[in-house]
């Protein structure tokens, strides 16, 4: 019978594309997670379905059975942090670049269908023009954003040399619910919420001006069963946003309204790596996979906030 694997299958984007994959009727789900930066908590409501495979994608070994045979592995599995590859660059290497070798290695020899790539829009780096579109030459300005821009070329030499078939997806600072805010590395937006729920100051690095391309959880994982499933994609790069920019300063405005606060943020020095605008071309996602982002940011805030907010009561 075949199946699907989730390497990362218990973090917060990779838990989302499970739940995506059980919804339509996947009969087998795989999850192969260290539980490094994942929590099993993630897939609490749909434990029941799937395989929990606490493995080391660093460990050939321990992944090769697990991925052999697979219909498609979602490969989601990394160290998702700009700061985090600067202040400890070793553990980001060994998994972004390692790991993701290893993944693609058992999935050549096991003979799995397809590799569906967790890329990184950190790989355009600063590039002036707007939005960034999939032919830019890459510039990346971090240990991370260089390591997924690897696993973007062995996919590439993956499908090249060996056949496999595998579609990279770029994403663009994804946001919403089970994003952990517990770590100084977390993600911007699970940190406003977190601020904004406990009634506390935000710190912005910079001057709030920065913008980005913020994509909802769900809309990814969508993106994602898209890619698995869209003929003559072999060895393509696709951007996975929606196409917009919002600033940090208006993605805190929309916190406080949300969550019926007046907080003035901090204001902190920028961020090493940090690139200042972000933007996705999605036409090549759009005619190729038919990327159709359904959330709006306002939208996809809410939905979020309202998740943040029970978790909130449960903890008490």
């Amino acid at each position: 019978m075949s199946h699907y694997v989730v390497t990362g299958g218990a973090g917060f984007i990779g838990s989302a594309i499970v739940r995506r994959l059980l919804q339509e009727g996947a009969r087998r789900v795989v999850v192969v997670d260290n539980l490094l930066t994942g929590h099993e908590a993630n897939l609490e409501e749909v434990r029941h379905a799937v395989d929990l495979q606490i493995a080391d994608i660093r460990n050939y070994a321990e992944i090769a059975p697990l991925i052999r045979g697979a219909a498609v592995v979602f490969h989601e599995a990394a160290i998702p942090s700009v700061p985090r590859s600067i202040d400890d660059p070793v553990p980001s290497h060994e998994i972004n670049i390692d790991g993701t070798f290893n993944v693609l290695r058992a999935a050549h020899e096991g003979k799995a269908g397809r590799v569906v790539y967790a890329a990184s829009s950190s790989a355009y780096g600063d590039t002036l023009v707007l939005p960034k579109v999939e032919s830019m030459n890459p510039q990346p300005k971090s240990p991370y954003a260089l390591q997924k821009l690897v696993g973007e070329y062995y996919c590439n030499i993956f499908t090249g040399v060996y056949g496999l078939e595998t579609v990279a997806i770029r994403y663009f600072n994804v946001y919403g619910p089970r994003q952990d805010p517990s770590s100084p590395y977390s993600g911007v937006l699970s940190l406003f919420l977190k601020a904004a729920l406990e009634h506390t100051q935000p710190t912005i690095f910079g001057d709030g001006e920065q913008s980005r391309d913020f994509t909802y959880v769900e809309d990814v994982a969508e993106l994602n069963l898209r890619a698995a499933r869209a003929g003559n994609v072999a060895g393509k790069i696709y951007n996975g946003g929606n196409g917009g920019r919002i600033t940090l300063n208006q993605a805190w405005a929309t916190v406080q309204k949300l969550e019926g606060v007046d907080i003035p943020p901090l204001y902190g020095g920028p961020r090493a790596g940090d690139v200042r605008d972000s933007q996705a071309d999605t036409t090549a996602a759009v005619r190729d996979l038919g990327h159709a982002p359904r959330y709006s940011f306002e939208e996809g805030m809410r939905l979020t906030l309202e998740w943040y907010r029970k978790q909130a009561a449960v903890a008490k």
